[in-house]
């Protein structure tokens, strides 16, 4: 049977964000008999909810209710008003959320909603019952942030067409197969006068000079190393082996932070796990929520 999809609206902290839930058939009429838990999803800078899709369905399927989230100023979600796309507002936003829903939902972040969920759990260990973190950790290579930061720029004059636009995504993710159409970039394009602009707001880009981003960069690790010691919930890193993002010792030091957490290292997969190795990364979600989360509440 195919899951229970709505499209839920959540008043984060201060701006209206956009959802996608899918309940397991069973779930139908709120009754939640049987169901697993929730499990929220929060992606990547520059992507939106829709990047989850597959993930979500897969989750239902298996006994989960899940959640994937817009981020502000991406996709549906409302832009910020003052441009604040800082990890405080961003946490802030995860935090309301899950006040809304009423219980503990398992964390599924990928690099910026990873790095969200890492200081947003550490921060504050009473807000979920389980952390994952896709392809992120303290620890990031420069050189890979800057890849993407420089593919976020490229695309803020917009694309002549669908087509264009699917040529820059797979230049820059040269390990995912190419799908045959484009059409479905249209959930992650806007059209406007002519032209195809990425669905999030240009002022998350905004940064200031050089000198404030490395001064940033350093508070943040040590931020992040500090949540990162505060975990006390089950806690897996899913790695995409040739990630130019988290490498070995970054993954390693993780590891070192959470003694108790899991690693999966994807073969084949970049910095976008989920979307290269789409299978891999949903087996092991799952087995990692039916072997450490369930079993966490006994």
């Amino acid at each position: 049977m195919d899951p229970v999809v709505t499209h839920p609206e959540f008043r984060g902290g201060g701006v209206t964000l956009a959802a996608d839930r899918w309940d397991p058939p069973m779930a139908a009429g709120g009754s939640g008999a049987g169901v697993k838990g929730v499990v929220l999803l929060l992606h990547g800078g520059g992507q939106t909810r829709h990047s989850w899709r597959n993930t979500g369905r897969s989750l239902a399927a298996d006994g989960w209710s899940a959640l994937a989230l817009d981020a502000r100023g991406h996709g549906q979600s409302q832009w910020a008003p003052d441009g604040d796309y800082g990890i405080d507002a961003l946490v802030a936003d995860v935090t309301a959320t899950i006040g809304e829903l009423g219980e503990k939902p398992v964390l599924v972040g990928a690099s910026m909603g990873g790095m969200t969920s890492l200081i947003g759990q550490g921060e504050n260990p009473e807000l979920a019952s389980g952390l994952v973190l896709v392809d992120i950790a303290p620890k990031v290579e420069t050189g890979g942030t800057a890849e993407i930061m420089a593919f976020m720029r490229s695309g803020l004059d917009g694309f002549g067409s669908l087509d264009d636009a699917a040529a820059a995504i797979a230049a820059y993710t040269p390990n995912r197969v190419r799908t045959p159409s484009p059409q479905g970039l249209r959930k992650n394009l806007r059209l406007r006068d002519g032209r195809w602009y990425w669905h999030w707001d240009p002022a998350f880009l905004r940064h200031g000079d050089e000198p404030t981003r490395q001064a940033d960069s350093i508070v943040r690790y040590e931020r992040a190393r500090a949540a990162a010691a505060a975990v006390n919930v089950p806690t897996l890193l899913v790695r995409g082996a040739q990630s130019n993002v988290v490498s070995e010792e970054g993954a390693k030091e993780l590891l070192e932070l959470i003694p108790t957490a899991r690693l999966i290292d994807v073969a084949g997969a970049g910095h976008m796990v989920a979307g290269d190795d789409n299978d891999v990364f949903s087996g092991g979600l799952k087995g990692f929520l039916d072997d450490e989360v369930v079993a966490s509440r006994h």
